[in-house]
């Protein structure tokens, strides 16, 4: 009995000192933590912020230019994009980037960091589609249709004209994509003062269990990290009337 009260004793002693140790060197807080690991700052696109603009392009093209220092982001949308997206055989959406670097040193470009949220559905945010497995997808999917229109026709003869000529389509509407990724992608880059341009697109896919029927306007919010801050682009499609009217400044 005396040794489970010895016991008993140097655990409470064990615990006072503790106690006492944390008390002088207490656990790190939350606002060390902080400052170990800051937050990126966030850039986001308001047409009231010196050095945002908006604009549509005589095509459609809806543009947001966001400028800082030495760092200028155009983002090019089509404003018929939702409806383009519902109607192509790999629905994904679209976005094509210029990029422009005034600074001295090097800016990484990293496309795959970008990323497109769905507002209105559940803020489900898709990654940037890497460009060339995106084209090997869209390929693969058209040599799959190839093998099930050959299996269909064997079944029904009587539906080879329709079945081909659905089959010749889909694989000119592929061709024309896989060389359309493999051009034009924004790919990943280093800017300096000797190469301080870059463009190109980024696709995203728009095929999620969270993402379902398109609204009459949908909500995006479209996050570039470039050089330690995280830039933000939200836009409506299609947008209402006066939505890209420009407010002048002097």
């Amino acid at each position: 009995m005396q040794h489970i009260h010895r016991l008993t004793h140097s655990a409470i002693a064990g615990a006072a000192m503790l106690l006492f140790s944390t008390s002088l060197f207490p656990a790190p807080t939350l606002a060390l933590l902080r400052e170990k690991h800051p937050q990126p700052t966030i850039v986001r696109w308001d047409e009231r912020r010196s050095g945002c603009t908006a604009s549509r392009s005589e095509d459609g093209k809806l543009q947001y230019g966001l400028w800082t220092d030495d760092l200028g982001i155009t983002l090019s949308i089509d404003s018929q994009e939702l409806e383009k997206a519902h109607r192509r055989h790999e629905p994904f959406f679209a976005a094509f980037f210029h990029i422009r670097y005034r600074g001295r040193d090097q800016l990484p470009i990293d496309p795959s960091a970008f990323a497109l949220e769905f507002v209105n559905h559940f803020k489900v945010a898709q990654p940037a589609l890497d460009p060339d497995r995106f084209a090997q997808k869209v390929q693969n999917d058209a040599d799959e249709l190839d093998y099930q229109t050959a299996r269909e026709i064997e079944k029904h003869p009587e539906q080879k004209a329709a079945k081909e000529a659905y089959a010749r389509g889909f694989q000119k509407d592929t061709a024309e994509l896989v060389e359309f990724v493999g051009r034009y992608s924004l790919r990943p880059a280093r800017l300096d003062p000797a190469n301080s341009e870059i463009s190109g697109w980024v696709f995203f896919s728009t095929k999620s269990r969270w993402i379902g029927s398109w609204k009459k306007q949908e909500e995006f919010l479209l996050t570039v990290p470039l050089d330690g801050k995280i830039y933000q682009f939200p836009f409506n499609l299609p947008p209402k009337p006066g939505e890209l009217m420009l407010r002048k400044r002097e």
